[in-house]
């Protein structure tokens, strides 16, 4: 899967593209991340990139030559995203789909964002990590790169973990436990070390609707509430109350 990113700090998202999970998938050849620096299609010696607003105003507005230039160079895959707070949230349903894709392309905006000429004629939408305000883009990107080239088929080395993760399934995962059985008096549920996987599998759902209940209602209601089935669960374990 093919994913450009354009920005005027390439080395910031490079640096996070080519480390852990990211860097290894691209190693292998499973993602193609390519991230252009605006910068390198300005046209004067000041490499200059943004210009004050029509109108008035604070700040800087990132122009649309650079941008176009960058674009048309690239040929980059689409959707090309502008990266603010217009677009629909990324949650992990949409990172489902954008895994699903043959590729995707990100904008970065800076300083009072971009040439508004960008967003209606380049872009083919935006795309929002969320209800509060970055210094600029980058960040977002690499939010995006994460959510969404951890599921591309063979990122994971254990394709059943993205199944089992929060929001999978409209609920939050449940709680993991790892050695030493005992911790500072605190030992690890008598359920995970029995070797009964089907009761397991069962206590883990039960502690993940109780965990969703108690922490995030919001995705319960968006669930419906609980089933027949899930309340016998909880009841099995004791988590009823």
């Amino acid at each position: 899967m093919r994913i450009d990113v354009f920005t005027i700090f390439p080395d910031m998202v490079s640096g996070f593209a080519g480390q852990s999970l990211l860097g290894r998938a691209v190693e292998r050849g499973l993602l193609d991340i390519r991230v252009h620096d605006l910068r390198e299609h300005t046209t004067d010696v000041h490499r200059t990139v943004d210009g004050s607003p029509y109108g008035g105003g604070a700040g800087m507005v990132l122009r649309p030559e650079p941008i176009v230039a960058s674009v048309e160079a690239a040929d980059p895959p689409r959707p090309l995203f502008l990266l603010g707070p217009g677009g629909r949230t990324l949650d992990q349903a949409m990172a489902r789909e954008l895994a699903a894709g043959e590729g995707l392309s990100l904008l970065c905006g800076r300083y009072e964002g971009v040439d508004d000429r960008v967003r209606t004629e380049v872009c083919d939408g935006e795309l929002s990590i969320g209800d509060y305000v970055l210094g600029g883009g980058e960040v977002a990107a690499m939010v995006v790169l994460e959510a969404v080239g951890r599921l591309v088929p063979g990122v994971m080395g254990n394709a059943e973990s993205a199944g089992e993760e929060s929001f999978s399934d409209g609920l939050l995962e449940y709680p993991q436990f790892t050695k030493p059985a005992e911790f500072r008096g605190v030992a690890v549920p008598e359920v995970l070390r029995s070797g009964d996987h089907a009761r397991v599998a069962r206590w883990r759902h039960a502690r993940a609707l109780v965990r969703t209940m108690r922490s995030r209602p919001d995705l319960m209601d968006l669930r419906g509430g609980l089933s027949a089935e899930e309340e016998a669960l909880l009841l099995e374990f004791g988590l009823d109350d």
